[in-house]
């Protein structure tokens, strides 16, 4: 790793993809399951949850001969192989299931599923297409106010050390006044408070888009922690994960680099919002515990179920991954409200 002063969007990009030694392409490294959980690895209940919304989107299709199921971001292929694992037969056997992962194919994966290093061509995908914390690992810039309020972008170097440069301006400076409406207001004279720090969301919502094109008809689903535009932190939320534990984001390689992602910058005209919480009830996902008289006839069923409880309860705890954002793009008009109560 060079040890220049960069951007941290640039710095993230060589930390996290770099062709050798980077934290997610590194050969024979465990992927991300080897350093934090995200929903998939928490229960199957979350793939069962995504099984669920691809027969729906099969179904407000009419049931096409090629039914593809697009996984960006998809770590070792674990989302996908919990889904092909309890379709029905007669759905698995339309379903084109494709990885999208800058990471080598991993060894022994269904050879059912394609694995890509990049999105599919625009147009081609007809289909679910499902980001599961994808967003939060696409690279970005980020901006500290200085002595003066005046938001300049903060540049750093491999071992972590930082240092501000040169002001914000042109797009990146549009993203900014219009997204990230900073949390304390101006002074009397109309300067920022120092020290402010905050994330420029706009490769995310370019990324977001061409995923988006990829579908001819569909639904393009990403699920990710995020925030709102009135509550966004006044400090940002740039951060490290490695070995299970939150870290400093050193652009070194040696850990996971992330912040949160403004999914309501990345929505679309058509897109609908929604929280894990309200996206997985609607899939069927219910954290009540089951009825205590099930111990009495079948105690067995009744510690399984219990189980199940308790692996929803996580996945849709408002405090926790419940709280995630859910952003829905339907293309082609078919696939709207497939998560609204009329939908479900």
């Amino acid at each position: 790793m060079t040890n220049e002063w960069c951007g941290w969007r640039e710095a993230t990009e060589r930390a996290l993809y770099g062709p050798d030694d980077g934290f997610y392409t590194r050969p024979g490294g465990p992927g991300p399951a080897g350093h934090f959980r995200t929903s998939v690895h928490v229960s199957g209940l979350y793939a069962g949850a995504v099984a669920t919304l691809l027969r729906r989107v099969d179904g407000a299709l009419g049931h096409p001969d090629e039914l593809a199921l697009v996984d960006v971001g998809t770590g070792r292929g674990e989302l996908l192989t919990g889904v092909l694992a309890v379709l029905p037969g007669e759905v698995a056997a339309r379903v084109r299931p494709c990885a999208v992962e800058r990471a080598a194919r991993p060894r022994g994966l269904d050879p059912r599923i394609e694995w890509r290093g990049e999105l599919p061509a625009p147009g081609s995908v007809t289909g679910l297409l499902f980001a599961n914390e994808w967003l939060d690992n696409v690279p970005v810039d980020v901006v500290e106010t200085d002595a003066d309020g005046v938001p300049r972008r903060v540049l750093v170097r491999a071992d972590g050390t930082e240092r501000l440069g040169g002001p914000v301006d042109g797009a990146d400076a549009e993203w900014l006044c219009r997204w990230w409406v900073p949390p304390l207001a101006p002074d009397a004279a109309g300067a920022l408070p120092p020290g402010l720090r905050a994330e420029i969301g706009r490769p995310r919502d370019e990324a977001w888009a061409r995923a988006v094109r990829t579908l001819r008809a569909g639904l393009a689903v990403a699920a990710d922690y995020a925030h709102e535009r009135g509550d966004r932190p006044p400090f940002g939320t740039l951060t490290g994960f490695r070995d299970g534990r939150e870290v400093s984001p050193v652009p070194d390689g040696s850990c996971d680099i992330t912040a949160h992602v403004a999914l309501d910058a990345c929505a679309g005209p058509s897109a609908e919002r929604l929280t894990q919480r309200e996206a997985l009830h609607a899939l069927g996902v219910d954290g009540r515990r089951p009825p205590l008289a099930l111990a009495a006839t079948d105690p067995s069923g009744y510690v399984r179920a219990l189980s199940s409880a308790g692996s929803a309860a996580e996945l849709t705890d408002p405090a926790g991954l419940g709280g995630f954002g859910w952003l829905l793009e339907p293309v082609g008009g078919a696939c709207a409200g497939l998560l609204t109560a009329g939908g479900a």
